[in-house]
């Protein structure tokens, strides 16, 4: 206590049911700003996944099937999840089966950049999918290259008679 009262900080229980208990010396005021700074930043860099809606007819034509579809991508190269509804209004209800046809052609265009998270059902009139963006694969880091030992000082081959230095590439004499 003395300590913390000479050096004009705070003492702090860090581990109370420690035996003994530990205690830290510091400015508790500053450790709270930086946590509170830590954690804002923290926030800033988390990206709130949204969840878009593409709402379709059994009958929708195939321009407008394909403006539908650039919207998808556009939504899932955001990084977002997209809700793909179809809607059956009166006799449509009886050929289910032209949903599942339109469902089917865009889970098979949009393999290549997403998933099916929750496949096709019916929930009264509406047949509902959830489509979600694939996992992007992190390259797993490559290990470091060796280095490279460091070049020795080779001397030339002194020929023994002569004192002149051999050519390069002729093999050492051992005397």
């Amino acid at each position: 206590m003395m300590m913390a009262e000479e050096a004009d900080l705070d003492l702090v229980e860090i581990a109370p049911t420690a035996q003994p208990p530990v205690c830290r010396i510091m400015d508790y005021g500053k450790f709270k700003f930086q946590e509170a700074k830590r954690l804002h930043e923290s926030k800033g860099k988390q990206r709130q996944i949204e969840i878009k809606e593409i709402k379709l007819r059994p009958q929708t034509d195939e321009n407008d099937f394909n403006i539908k579809m650039r919207k998808l991508r556009e939504f899932i190269a955001e990084g977002d999840k997209v809700k793909v509804t179809l809607r059956f209004r009166g006799r449509e209800m009886a050929h289910q089966e032209f949903g599942v046809r339109q469902l089917d052609r865009i889970k098979a265009e949009t393999e290549d950049i997403c998933v099916v998270e929750q496949f096709p059902r019916m929930e009264g009139r509406l047949m509902v999918m959830m489509v979600a963006p694939k996992k992007k694969v992190v390259p797993a880091a490559k290990p470091a290259a060796p280095k490279p030992a460091a070049p020795a000082t080779a001397k030339p081959a002194v020929a023994e008679a002569t004192g002149t230095p051999a050519p390069a590439g002729a093999p050492k004499i051992a005397a």
